[in-house]
């Protein structure tokens, strides 16, 4: 409890770790309307450790930005730890990720596909713990039983953990089967442990984190999709979405991140504005846009749209048709139907610029033109093709072989390739070189 009271400043209010969403600029969005801790995106351990350019991206912070919590995933002790010790001097804390559900976490094996593996997660824990001068805190998943779950919140503490941060749904509860998280789990595991227990799931809105604080008996409360849609929710306030938008947009300036990043978020933003029909051509521009510019003349089309409904000088056409509480132009939870979770859902239909019906892999080509014109228009009509495959010719390559193939036969026949910058002979001289230097001396 000294690490949640004295380090962290007893936060109630918490920004989930999100991949390729919880970046500084969103951080500090968020800290402006209430957040009181704030967690890194997820991170691989072994990229973080072995890479310097991942780990400075990773290490993006500023004075402002406290308390942040770093997040990791893996599956090697010793890896996590290396990373650890790298990171521990710019955070309160180095969380674990023992929560993702995602396919890319089943194949990495890390997140919650480690949940089985208890000898594992209580060493991996346990070196943290014993060699940092930070705490070791985890994000975890309900178990299928209450039992289970307690016996593995207890595990994690016995380890070393000193904070634990409790999702109340499964892994298998994603996509169409997302439904609701089960705070019956969290309470019994708050009640079970004496380390500090922050819950997540179904927080939509400041209503619903006083009833889960209230329910559930834990010190602190996170949110992720609740935060994206309205970065105001710890303030309990809808505040206009362009007016959210536009104060991003700026943050982004003084702490720059990925385009891609931009697009997400202010997607979430509009979410509710955007899925009018009258704004599908704004929708489509969005989905294009690649500069800053673009991103804030869209918000600033937004605002001009609908502001003059927000402050009453005129009345919106379609109020009688829209069946939401709060106008579309307001941040707001985004409600899925959990009544149909567990059926099959259709999948959404794409069309072309014709309206001809095309698969989501197309769109999203389409897309990519339309962000990047320039770069469809630079590549040759009539590109020579390599003479062993069918990639395209290397420009340069004095043997006319792709990259792949002309590596192959440089390596097979001791050559190298100036075009491609493929060195072999050479490296395997400098290194006959050195080792007879080695030799004589």
């Amino acid at each position: 409890m000294d690490f949640w009271q004295n380090t962290l400043g007893a936060p109630v209010k918490i920004v989930a770790p999100m991949v390729d969403a919880s970046e500084l600029a969103w951080r500090m969005l968020s800290r402006k309307y209430g957040a009181q801790l704030c967690y890194t995106p997820m991170f691989h351990s072994g990229l973080f450790a072995r890479d310097p350019k991942y780990r400075a991206e990773a290490l993006a912070t500023c004075p402002e930005d406290t308390p942040l919590i770093i997040q990791f995933c893996g599956n090697d002790p010793e890896v996590v730890l290396e990373a650890a010790l790298q990171a521990q001097d710019y955070f309160s804390a180095i969380d674990l990720n023992l929560g993702c559900p995602q396919a890319i976490a089943k194949r990495g094996r890390y997140g919650a596909f480690l949940q089985e593996d208890w000898p594992l997660l209580h060493r991996m824990v346990n070196l943290l713990s014993t060699n940092l001068k930070i705490p070791v805190t985890c994000k975890i998943r309900r178990l299928e039983t209450i039992e289970k779950t307690v016996a593995y919140a207890q595990m994690l503490e016995n380890a070393g953990c000193k904070m634990l941060t409790v999702h109340g749904r499964t892994r298998d509860q994603k996509g169409p089967l997302t439904g609701l998280a089960d705070w019956s789990f969290i309470k019994a595991v708050k009640q079970s442990v004496k380390i500090p227990v922050i819950a997540n799931g179904n927080i939509q809105n400041l209503q619903d984190l006083e009833r889960c604080l209230t329910e559930t008996g834990v010190e602190g409360v996170m949110t992720a999709e609740g935060n994206l849609y309205n970065p105001a929710i710890f303030l309990g306030r809808n505040p206009p979405s362009w007016k959210m938008a536009l104060e991003y947009l700026e943050l982004t300036e003084k702490f720059s991140c990925p385009n891609s990043y931009i697009r997400g978020h202010l997607f979430k933003i509009f979410h509710h504005v955007l899925s009018l029909t009258e704004n599908n051509d704004l929708r489509v521009q969005l989905g294009a846009a690649n500069t800053l510019e673009q991103f804030k003349n869209i918000s600033n089309k937004i605002k001009i749209s609908y502001e003059k409904y927000h402050k009453g000088l005129s009345i919106w056409p379609h109020s009688d048709n829209y069946d939401m509480t709060l106008p579309p132009w307001l941040c707001q939870p985004y409600v899925r139907n959990t009544a149909s979770a567990s059926l099959a859902v259709n999948k959404r239909q794409y069309e072309d610029p014709e309206g001809n019906p095309i698969s989501r892999k197309k769109m999203k080509k389409l897309r990519r033109i339309l962000r990047r014109p320039e770069k469809l228009d630079s590549r040759p009509a009539n590109m020579e093709k390599c003479c062993q495959c069918q990639n395209p010719l290397g420009s340069k390559c004095h043997y006319r072989l792709c990259r792949k193939c002309c590596r192959d036969k440089c390596f097979l026949e001791n050559l190298d390739c100036e075009g491609h910058r493929i060195l072999v002979r050479t490296r395997r001289e400098m290194a006959k070189s050195y080792a007879l230097q080695k030799l004589i001396k």
